[in-house]
Formats: C-alpha cells, structure tokens, sequence
C-alpha cells in the first residue's frame, strides 16, 4: 500500500516537474498518522529553475497594466471562494487543526487576496510641480523582483495568501517554499493562480527544507524575501539573505500575555482565554499562551479556566464535535511535553489536564493549565508553541505590564477589564505590536499591518497592509526639466 503512496512535484514555469532531488520525507496525516504523500527534498538545482523561471517572467509581468493585473487576482479570489471548502479539507487533512478553524484561517487569506486587488490605487505614486523653475518631481512605485516567500506549517494557505497575491499585483513574480509539513495547501494554490491566468514563471513552488530555504537566500536571481516561522530560523533567514543583498521581512516568535483585571467579565474572558491558547492547538504565533491575573480575583479565574480546559474535546479536526485537533507530529509533541515537564520540575503547578482520544495513532497532546507560575520559568518565557497555558498571580496592572513588558518578544498582548482608564493605559505602555482590549486574538485585518515587535520581527516593515505594499515595491523619483 505504501508504494500506491504518490511522490509530489515542484510547480516550475506553469508545469509540474518531478524534483531533482532523489531524497524524499514521509507526509502523515497529524489525525491518524496515515501516510499521505512523500515530499521531496529539493535543493540548488531545482530553486535554480524556479528562479530562472522567474526571472524570465518577469520583464512581461511587470510590463502588464497594473489593472489588469489586478483582474487576474480578482479571478483568483473567485476561484478561493468556489475551492474555499475542499481547501479548508486538505489544510486539516496535512495541518490537523479542526475544520472550522482551516475555513476561518482561508477566511483570512482571502482577505488578504481582496486588499492585492486595489493595487491600482495603492500603487499610486505623489507628484510635486515646479520644485524650482520648470522643474517636476514625480514618486513611483516600482516592483522589487523576484520574490522568495518561505512559510510556515501552522498556516499552510493564510500566510502564502498574506505574500503572494499582493507581491504578484505589485509586478513582482514569486517562489513559495511552503513548509515540507504541509505542501498539498500550497500545491493546490498553484493550480488555483494557474486556472486564474497567472503566466507561466509568475508563480512557482519548490518543496523541500533546508537546502531549499538556503540556496533561495543566497540565489543571486531572487531580491526579496518574505519568512514565517520560529525566532531562530527567522534570525537564520535575515541575516543570510540580508548578507546576500536581499530585502528580508522575517517575522519570528511570540510568548502573548493575556491581562486579566478583577473586574472583567468573567464568562467572556474565559472563552477568549480558551480560544487564545488552545486554538489551533496553541500552534500559532497569536496563541495567548500566559494569563497575568491580577489579584483579587485569580482563584475564580483559574478554576473557571480549568473546568473549560478538562471538558475541551480532542480529536481529528474533520470532527462535527471537536473542539482540538493534533499537533503537527510527533517530534514537536515530544518537544511540548518536555517544556511542560520542565514547568513541574521548576515548580509550575498542574491545575487541569485534558483527555486525548482513546487509540489514537495521531500526534494529539493534551491541554495543561499551569499555575502558581514565576515570571522568570521557561513555561512563562520561551515560545512552547502548543496547547499549554501559564498563569501569573500579581497584585496590580502596574506589576502585569511589568511582566508582559519582560519578555523578549513582542507580537501580541491583551487585556480583560471593563475599565476605561486601565485598558487606555495598557494599550498606551505595553510593549507589543498587536494589542488587543477584550479580545483573545487581536489579528487585524488584512488592510492592517500584521506587526510584531523585539524578538518577533526582524526587519522594519509588515506582513500586511499598506507596510505590505512598501515592501513589495522600491520607490523611484523622477526629476524632470523640459525644454
């Protein structure tokens, strides 16, 4: 049965080509662990062509009319909105998070799809006449090249949709070297852009990891590169490409607090707690993942918060009642389960556990609710990336801050209150790009730049939104005398 089990291919120059690469890495199912492909460990070689086909696109790409470039990612965002449920399937079959949360994560994406579609106007430059005597100065916008987009396996179809749409509506073409955990997202992504009329060599993936990532950051063909990931290969990813010449925007880790003030409401801060920390598995970089409760009050917090974590249904996230699918495989589950030992081990206390399904072959783990946990803990300090939630017990606002302001990251925060004055000053002093007041998961809109700050960025701009579009294109001006 095994060998019935198809081996994929890169998307190169509008055609599908076997890799070059003989090496090839087994591609489960997070649910079951049934195996659902084997993806090919491409490398130099194979970047190469998709670069060269890149590169060769994008004289007459960028030669197109910026409207209709525009029409063509219109069609390609019809084409989302009919494929949208089967896409939504095969991000839960090759991710494991549950099917609402895959529709919700495409949601998204399309979003993002429908901001690129105004690039007629957000491509528009600024023009300034008789900056002397006859003498005009025009600003224009141009694309960068070609662009590298390297992401993640939380996000298999939102995060690709955040780079590619805008990136190609820009002028630019592109190489997407999706996650080797999750390439049938992207794979279908290709055949979308395909069927909307993206030429040949405008839009290609390579699958693969290490050798591909490395060989895209040095190629001398690519000028700008897009990354999503954990803080050490984004650190990895910046520094390369940046030491290449590359323009680089690496977004990085997160460790989010979640404020809670004695006089929150209590019921909705628990559900925006839960679906902070335990959506998507804890597997992304908004998950709320420490509760700072402020005193009076914690005691009723976290027995709240552990009575919804020992209820919270685990199971394949095709499941009409699931509330939690997998982590992504069993070597991250491996590494959850240490930092959570570690936790006990340094004195963190266990307050509630959830049930993983009974004879599951998937990589599921169970929810943990820590307490009585010390700022200065690796569980409140480093980026677990899983369904584990830390509590801190402090006295005041001005001590939750504090802590929250501790941390190296900087991509999230938010905080539970029904004071005016306390949430103004909160989002006036915390010290995170994305801020959030009564609302777990404070992601923007695609029109909004999705920023982090500290340790969860690396470069200056963002993914999305109009510091999107900045990244996308160089600014060129015109001085001109006639006579």
């Amino acid at each position: 049965m095994a060998a019935d089990v198809p081996t994929l291919e890169n998307f190169i120059g509008g055609e599908w080509r076997k890799a070059a690469a003989a090496e090839s890495v087994d591609l489960p199912d997070p649910s079951t662990g049934h195996l659902l492909a084997r993806v090919p460990m491409s490398g130099a070689d194979d970047v190469d062509a998709a670069v060269s086909a890149a590169r060769d696109a994008f004289g007459p790409w960028r030669a197109t009319p910026v409207a209709d470039r525009a029409r063509v990612i219109a069609r390609f965002r019809e084409l989302l909105i009919a494929d949208s449920e089967e896409l939504a399937r095969v991000v839960t079959r090759e991710n494991g998070k549950t099917i609402d949360e895959s529709r919700g994560s495409i949601r998204r994406g399309i979003e993002a799809t429908e901001f690129a579609i105004h690039a007629p106007t957000l491509l528009q430059g600024s023009s300034l006449r008789n900056v002397s005597p006859g003498v005009d100065t025009e600003l224009v916008r141009a694309p960068v090249g070609v662009v590298a987009g390297i992401t993640p396996f939380n996000f298999p179809v939102m995060v690709p949709l955040w780079m590619a749409p805008l990136a190609l509506a820009c002028g630019n073409t592109f190489v997407l070297k999706p996650s080797e955990r999750v390439p049938l997202s992207a794979l279908r992504l290709a055949g979308l852009f395909g069927k909307a009329g993206v030429p040949p060599g405008v839009f290609n993936v390579v699958l693969g990891a290490r050798d591909a990532v490395d060989a895209l950051l040095a190629h001398p063909g690519v000028d700008a590169v897009g990354f999503v990931g954990s803080a050490p290969v984004a650190r990895h990813v910046y520094a390369t490409a940046a030491k290449h010449g590359k323009r680089v925007l690496a977004l990085a880790g997160a460790k989010n607090h979640l404020i809670v003030l004695p006089d929150a409401d209590l019921d909705r801060s628990v559900g925006a707690i839960m679906s902070s920390a335990f959506g998507s598995a804890g597997e992304r970089c908004l998950a709320g993942s420490v509760v700072v409760a402020v005193e009076p009050g914690a005691d009723r917090l976290v027995e709240a918060i552990a009575e919804r974590v020992r209820k919270l249904r685990l199971g394949p996230g095709e499941g009409p009642s699931t509330e939690m699918g997998p982590v992504i495989r069993a070597d991250h589950r491996a590494r959850v389960q240490a930092a959570t030992d570690r936790a006990e081990s340094e004195g963190a206390v266990v307050v509630a556990r959830g049930q993983c399904p009974e004879g599951s072959a998937g990589y599921f783990l169970p929810p943990v609710l820590f307490d009585r946990v010390r700022p200065e803990m690796a569980v409140a300090q480093e980026e677990i990336f899983g369904p584990v939630l830390a509590v801190i017990r402090v006295g005041s606002l001005d001590q939750a801050i504090e802590v929250a302001n501790r941390s190296k990251f900087g991509n999230a925060a938010a905080i539970f209150t029904r004071d005016g004055k306390a949430a103004r000053e909160f989002t006036e002093r915390i010290e995170a790009g994305m801020v959030g007041v009564n609302i777990g998961v404070p992601a923007p809109p695609a029109y909004f730049p999705f920023v982090g700050w500290k340790g969860s960025v690396n470069g200056d701009l963002a993914a999305t939104g109009r510091e999107a579009v900045q990244f996308y294109t160089r600014t060129k001006v015109v001085t001109s005398r006639w006579f």
